[in-house]
């Protein structure tokens, strides 16, 4: 850390700059003990935090890492929710980063013990935790798994990242440091809750295989867009685990949960007067046959996970009136084709939203919403909706 980084009037310079960073570049840096590669760190990590990390961007003395590392770390949203599912007296964070899921787990343990190999950012997280005035969090440099030898806590969290080598691999959290799967035995011994997070890429299935206790999965999005798994693991726990879907779309929360490997039987049917797009986050769960069963929608195809029913519901992920279900032939697009601005949605369907446009000439945009899909005779259909607003 460089220090002068904190001095009153570069902290004014790096809240004020609004030019482009190119600019910077060129002219330098008007301060003599900082470099210009450090000022644009500090610029750059902020205005990346403004949105993500809301406490911090407006906090004062907060000292930033590289932006990679504020890209890489939990946003407040999913850093609070998680830090609700669990509670105690002690937690350690082996991977404890720039610190914001240790910030949030500090208001749910008495103490938290922050982990982090990166001596450079367990010295930036320190003095941020100092700033922020959270005096229940101790940061210590080094590997968090060696470093909890011959210690228990309530809680063990840990964020593992997938190695540099292992790029365009399946993931496997076996290929991730720190290894969970080599060390569960030692962790769970630890602890009375072992908490993970992963990455979206992580395959559910996989996961499963390389891990044991499961007793929860969560799956968590913002606006839509998966942002991590979390594995709730106790040593105690046999069985199999409850599957949560969670989307925090604007103020609300859309959730949806369901027993792994419990048999679900879904209906299927044409298209009646309501369709139903589940959120991300269910896409990921793979529930498919649940949500048909839980809400008592049919399906449009095995492979299609669009649904569909005659009556008008709360439902997690988006709503839409059917107008016109048009068969995919030349002539019958022709005829419905009535608009040249819509939204295109592709599910189960041989050809590209890209593809789509330029054959049938449809800008993007307006009210319209179309479906492109496979029906449950296996015919291609657009359908045409009006998105049902909540």
């Amino acid at each position: 850390m460089n220090k002068h980084i904190l001095h009153k009037d570069v902290q004014d310079f790096i809240k004020n700059y609004k030019d482009d960073i190119t600019t910077l570049a060129f002219t330098g840096s008007p301060f003599t003990n900082i470099t210009t590669q450090e000022l644009i760190q500090q610029i750059e990590s902020r205005q990346k935090a403004e949105k993500k990390l809301p406490t911090w961007y407006k906090a004062s003395g907060i000292y930033y890492p590289p932006k990679l590392n504020i890209e890489q770390t939990s946003s407040e949203v999913t850093a609070k929710y998680k830090s609700e599912l669990v509670s105690g007296t002690s937690l350690a964070d082996l991977t404890g980063g720039f610190g914001v899921d240790s910030y949030f787990f500090a208001k749910t343990h008495e103490t938290v013990t922050h982990y982090e190999i990166n001596a450079e950012l367990s010295a930036i997280a320190r003095h941020n935790f100092g700033m922020q005035d959270k005096k229940n969090i101790e940061c210590i440099s080094g590997n968090g798994i060696d470093l909890i030898e011959g210690k228990r806590f309530d809680t063990i969290y840990a964020d593992p990242s997938r190695r540099h080598d292992t790029k365009g691999k399946v993931f496997f959290l076996a290929d991730c440091e720190p290894n969970i799967p080599k060390n569960l035995s030692l962790l769970l011994e630890r602890c009375n809750t072992l908490l993970l997070k992963t990455s979206p890429m992580l395959d559910i299935t996989v996961g499963l295989n390389e891990l044991a206790h499961v007793a929860d999965i969560h799956i968590v999005a913002v606006e839509n867009e998966v942002k991590e798994l979390l594995w709730l693991l106790r040593k105690s726990f046999e069985g199999q685990p409850i599957l949560k879907a969670i989307n925090f779309s604007g103020k609300s929360i859309e959730t949806f949960q369901f027993n792994w490997n419990k048999t679900s039987a879904a209906t299927y049917d044409m298209p009646k007067q309501f369709l139903y797009e589940p959120n991300a986050a269910i896409m990921k769960s793979g529930g498919f046959n649940a949500i048909s069963e839980a809400f008592k929608l049919s399906k449009l195809h095995t492979s299609s996970h669009l649904y569909t029913g005659d009556t008008n519901i709360e439902f997690p992920g988006r709503a839409f009136t059917i107008k016109q279900v048009v068969p995919y032939s030349k002539k019958s697009m022709k005829k419905a084709l009535t608009f040249t601005k819509a939204n295109i949605t592709v599910r189960n369907f041989p050809e590209t939203v890209a593809t789509l446009r330029k054959k049938w000439k449809i800008k993007e945009g307006g009210d319209v919403y179309l479906f492109f899909t496979t029906l449950m005779g296996d015919e291609k259909a657009m359908i045409v909706c009006r998105k049902q607003t909540k």
